[in-house]
This record gives C-alpha cells, sequence and structure tokens, in this order.
C-alpha cells in the first residue's frame, strides 16, 4: 500500500513539475534564503509550538532537499531511492499512529519554511492534512512604504490580540475590519473560545469557497470572508448550517468576483440615452408597462430630517409626474435593527422598485436584492461596489462651488464658515468646491471649517470665535424647525440674511430612472462583459442639483452665479481643474489638467484655503457611526 501511495505522491509530483516549468516558473520548493533580506535589515521572534497551516507551507529556509520535491511538495524522486523508503515509513507511521513530533520552520511574510521536516510536510499534505504542529521563528522584516510590507505590519499588531495565522487580505485595513467586524474593540484580545469559534466559521466558509472556484479569483479567501461576514454580520452567520453557509455563498457569489475586479465600479455620470426602436422611428405607441410598485425606506421622518424631506419631495414628484404608472409608498424610521424587517415587508407588499435613503442601509440592501433577484434596489451613497444593488447621489460640489463664489464675494472680512456634518465620500469634495469657489473670486478668502457631528461641538461659539460673516449651514430648513439657519447666509449685528440655497432635487433623478425602466434603457446599464457595480452620480446638468437665490444678494452676482453653473453644464470649466494646491502641497500643477470623477468622488484633502481638519471616527458623536463605516473617508497613503 505504501508503494502505491508514492507512485501516486510522485506522479502528483511530476505533474506539478511540469506545469511549472510551462508556466515558466521555479518547479522546485521556493527557499527563503534565496529572497531574505540581507541580515541585520530584520528581526527573528520564537513563537514556540503554532499549529501551521498546511496550505501556507511555502518552501524550505535552505537550498538542502529543496529539489527532492516539487513545488507542491510532492516527492520527484524515484521510488527505488533512499529517500522514497523513508518517504513510505513515514506514511505508513502517520496512518498508524499519527506524526506527532513537530517540524521546525521560520515564518516569514505570512508564508511558513521549513527547517526540520520537509518529508512529513510532503506526507501531511498528500493526505489531506489541514495543520501540523510546528516550532517557529518569525522572521520580522524593516518597516517600508511598500504595500504588502504595510499590511503585514497590519497582521502583526492584529496577532497580539487574536493569534491567528490562516487569514490574509490583499488590501490594506483589512484586519482592523475583521477586528470591527466580529464585534471587537480595536486592542480586545480573542478567548480561546472565541478564536475556536472563528475557526470553525472560517473553515465552513472557505471549504464552500473553494469548492465554488474562489481560488481563481484575485482576492484572497480572507477578502471574501471578511465581506461575506460584513454583508451578513457575524453573529448571525455563527448560528448558520454548512448547508445555509453553502447556499449564501452561492447567492453572494458576483460580490466575491466584484471584490477582486481593479475597476469595480462603473460611474454613470449622465442618463443613459437609449437607441431608437422601430415604434420609435414610426412613431408607434409601444405597449402599456405594468404599473411600478415603488416603496423609499427613510432613516428618518421628512418633518425631522432635511435630508428626508428632499427624499419625500422626490416621491412626491414621482406620483404627480407618474399618476397612472407608478404607486408608490414609504417607511420611516428606519435603523440598523429594523432595516431588514422594512425591506422584507415592502418585498412582500410586491414592491418592484426599492429605494433606500441613506448610506447605512447599503448592507441590508444587497441581502435582499440577493435573497430577491427579481427586484430593483438603490441605495443612496457614493463609491459603493455592490453588484446587486445599484447607488445613486447628486454632484452636490457643482452647487457648492456657485456658493463659494457667492460668499467669497459678500463676505466683508475674507472669513467665511462652512459647516459640514460628516466626512463621508462627497463630503470632502462639496467643501472643498466651497473654497475653491470663494478663492476664485476673493483670493484672500478663508473658510474655517467645522462639523457638526463632532462631539461637544458648539456651532454658534465657533462662528462667533472666527468672526465669520458669511456662513454655510445645513443645506436645507427642516419643516418642523422654524430656523433660517440653512444655506449660505450672512451674519450683521445679529441679523440674518439668507442668501442662496443648494437644491437637492430627488425628484428629477427618480423622474429619469423611472423612464429609464419603462422605456428599456434601464437594461442598458449592465454590461454583460464585466461585474461593475452601478453608481449613479449626476449633477446640475441633469437637473438633479440647484442653487435657489434669495432676494438679498446683487443682480450681478446672480448673473455671474448663471455664468459658472452654465460653464459647468455644458463642461466648458470645472471646480477641480487647473493648478489646485491642499493644506499639504500641491494637487494638480498643470492648468490644463483636471481631476478625474473617482479622484474628485474618494479626495482625503482639504483645500488650502480650508481652516480646519477632517475629524477622525473617534472624534465624533455615536449617532455618525452607522454611517462612518459604510462612507467613511479612507486617508489614503502616500
Amino acid at each position: 500500500m505504501g508503494k502505491e501511495d508514492y507512485r501516486k505522491a510522485l506522479k502528483l509530483g511530476k505533474r506539478d513539475y511540469q506545469m511549472r516549468l510551462l508556466r515558466g516558473e521555479k518547479p522546485i520548493l521556493q527557499v527563503l534564503d534565496d529572497f531574505l533580506p540581507e541580515r541585520g535589515s530584520y528581526s527573528e521572534v520564537p513563537l514556540g509550538l503554532v499549529q501551521i497551516p498546511i496550505e501556507q507551507i511555502e518552501g524550505t529556509k535552505t537550498f538542502g532537499r529543496s529539489s527532492s520535491f516539487a513545488g507542491n511538495f510532492m516527492p520527484i524522486l524515484r521510488e527505488d531511492t533512499e529517500f522514497a523508503a523513508k518517504w513510505i515509513k513515514l506514511l505508513d507511521s502517520h496512518v498508524e499512529e499519527g506524526i506527532r513530533e513537530p517540524i521546525k520552520v521560520y515564518e516569514y511574510m505570512y508564508k511558513f519554511y521549513v527547517v526540520e521536516g520537509n518529508k512529513r510536510v510532503s506526507v501531511m499534505k498528500y493526505s489531506g492534512a489541514v495543520s501540523i504542529l510546528g516550532d517557529v521563528t518569525r522572521i520580522v522584516p524593516a518597516r517600508t512604504e511598500e504595500k504588502e510590507n504595510k499590511i503585514y505590519y497590519e497582521f502583526l499588531d492584529f496577532y497580539r490580540v487574536a493569534p491567528i495565522n490562516y487569514i490574509w487580505f490583499t488590501q490594506e485595513g483589512g484586519f482592523a475590519k475583521l477586528q470591527e467586524a466580529v464585534g471587537k474593540e480595536p486592542e480586545e484580545t480573542w478567548t480561546e473560545e472565541e478564536l475556536l469559534e472563528f475557526s470553525s466559521l472560517y473553515t465552513r466558509f472557505t471549504a464552500e469557497y473553494r469548492a465554488k472556484g474562489g481560488n481563481k479569483l484575485k482576492n484572497s479567501p480572507g477578502d471574501a470572508f471578511l465581506a461575506f461576514i460584513t454583508l451578513y454580520g457575524y453573529q448571525v452567520l455563527e448560528g448558520k448550517t454548512t448547508s445555509e453557509i453553502q447556499e449564501l455563498v452561492t447567492k453572494s457569489w458576483e460580490e466575491f468576483v466584484l471584490l477582486g475586479q481593479e475597476s469595480d465600479i462603473d460611474l454613470k455620470m449622465k442618463p443613459n440615452q437609449k437607441k431608437k426602436s422601430l415604434l420609435d422611428i414610426l412613431h408607434l405607441p409601444a405597449p402599456a408597462p405594468r404599473k411600478l410598485k415603488i416603496a423609499f425606506v427613510y432613516e428618518k421622518t421628512p418633518g425631522t430630517s432635511a435630508w428626508t424631506y428632499a427624499h419625500e419631495l422626490g416621491r412626491f414628484h414621482l406620483e404627480q409626474t407618474f399618476p397612472e404608472e407608478v404607486q408608490t409608498i414609504c417607511y420611516e424610521n428606519g435603523t440598523q435593527e429594523n432595516i431588514d424587517s422594512i425591506l422584507e415587508h415592502a418585498i412582500r407588499a410586491g414592491c418592484d422598485l426599492i429605494f433606500t435613503t441613506t448610506p447605512p442601509f447599503a448592507s441590508a440592501s444587497v441581502k435582499a436584492a440577493i435573497a430577491n433577484p427579481k427586484v430593483r434596489i438603490l441605495n443612496c451613497s457614493l463609491n459603493t461596489s455592490h453588484r446587486y444593488i445599484r447607488t445613486y447621489y447628486a454632484r452636490m460640489y457643482e452647487a457648492k462651488f456657485l456658493m463659494g463664489a457667492i460668499a467669497g464675494a459678500m463676505a466683508e472680512n475674507n472669513r467665511l464658515m462652512y459647516i459640514a456634518d460628516y466626512p463621508i465620500y462627497g463630503s470632502i469634495a462639496n467643501i472643498n468646491a466651497f473654497a475653491l469657489g470663494a478663492k476664485m473670486i476673493n483670493p484672500w478668502a478663508k473658510v474655517y471649517l467645522e462639523w457638526s457631528a463632532k462631539k461637544d461641538m458648539d456651532i454658534e461659539e465657533c462662528i462667533r470665535e472666527s468672526g465669520s460673516s458669511c456662513v454655510s449651514g445645513r443645506d436645507m430648513v427642516i419643516p418642523e424647525e422654524a430656523s433660517r439657519f440653512f444655506g449660505l447666509y450672512h451674519i450683521n449685528n445679529g441679523h440674518l440674511r439668507n442668501f442662496a440655497m443648494p437644491l437637492w432635487h430627488w425628484g428629477n433623478f427618480y423622474e429619469q430612472l423611472i423612464w429609464a425602466i419603462m422605456d428599456g434603457t434601464w437594461k442598458y446599464d449592465d454590461d454583460p462583459t464585466t461585474k461593475k457595480a452601478i453608481n449613479y452620480w449626476w449633477g446640475m446638468e441633469e437637473s438633479v442639483v440647484d442653487v435657489v437665490f434669495s432676494k438679498y444678494l446683487p443682480y450681478e452676482l446672480k448673473r455671474l452665479a448663471g455664468l459658472l453653473k452654465s460653464a459647468i453644464c455644458t463642461e466648458v470649466f470645472s471646480p477641480f481643474s487647473g493648478i489646485l494646491h491642499s493644506q499639504t502641497g500641491t494637487i494638480l500643477s498643470d492648468p490644463d489638467q483636471k481631476l478625474s470623477p473617482e479622484e474628485i468622488m474618494t479626495m482625503d484633502w482639504l483645500a488650502e484655503n480650508v481652516i480646519g481638519t477632517i475629524p477622525k471616527k473617534e472624534e465624533l458623536k455615536d449617532q455618525a457611526e452607522p454611517v462612518m463605516k459604510q462612507q467613511g473617508v479612507k486617508k489614503k497613503e502616500g
């Protein structure tokens, strides 16, 4: 029996050897000494006895016996050699009583390299073992700015609180997200029971993930697992059976495919144009579409939230525009605790189309879309990469640029105040556009930035301290409040005048989207050759955002704002073009260049004439956590 097993192992080894040669790869085991940094540029840390994942044993420490094995650790020496006899004897021992003597290895950058015990590893790999006990010495390289090095140091930080060596990520921040996803504080240590529960769930997931071809995807199993538990909830998945895990992995497959794509978002800056059909050309009426039932899901109520009120106006616009074609219902006071049941209720009520109008509802929207593929679900957020739903937002920075230009002209002392809420995608572009608009009209204008979502924030005191006469406050008035502190307003000896107000005209967006569904244009946005997520990001040209001017604004300034609006709508001018400077350096140095939509959407810097900073998550109120988790701006390195 032993000889037959060796022949099988030898066949596997020779096949792997040939395949690696054909791919131009080294056909035998990797040797750590061949690529280890110079001595003195790394440190060694003994870890003691550790259970080592078999699949992460990459090769040997020294050249030694590396040529006795193919790159998959299967033997390549003839069966009549002394090596073969020892291999067979070791296999027999493993079958009878198990291999108990630990191997000796070095760990370097997640991978393991054998010092003693190559044949034991070979036998265990052949036998299908998941792990092997080893005496491990970790080689820690010096810190560098390389991406892999940064991820590895994140792993070291994670390993101190959770000694898990079988999961890794291809992008920075993965280990911190994992710690958060399982419900742990950043420095909280895992218990033995928690480590065992995690290992069980991860093992069941990876088995299904690999069975479906996960090894062919560009992302790591860890990337996919993190996306999986973020989507469905770690605690929820712990209680699932293996068959239930298998079903969820199958349903979520396009999400895993999307993770590995370099350009995973298809940003739609304008409504798509439908190609004319024969019916259009002959002016014949098309068959009447079935009446659409549409649900709007709100985080708050229209009376208590300007954001919700703007979407509610959009819902009313739909009902007035399509009285015979659509029927709408709305759900108020959605939370992280009840959003799943709200979506389930809307789907049971027969809704064909659902708009979830706040970023924290994105994950629940994806889950509902996966479970109900015939229902169209859209989430109001920016830079969200999910294939099963579409997302939408408005280019409010275009309107903010106009308001900045007005503020720059109307501020007597060159001091302006900008009150932002959350540092999420899109909000930084709004701040910078306002600052650049002010600077274009008034080169000496300074914008004092404050965040209403910060803990213990007194906005009125900040306005007084800055000495600002022009203030950009919340975008809209809240219906149940009589305050005039919204839009762009001017304060003079306690007397307030509103100059301008930015307008989120969601009704125009919803109207154009419903036309796209009814005339068949919706399906043209899907490209069957790719698996990109679709983000709609429309602006002033599409009438989704605008600026309303007050009677207190001089006619000449209104005319200037109108000219700027026309230039932006016709793409003659972009607020983020020409030479641009941030607080820390130059962003654009070519006067003929402009930032791409993706660069505008994800910007994490502030213009040089902004006085203030982007707050960290811990500086914000607790209510900011859900939106920051989903849409918080990530600081880019370098």
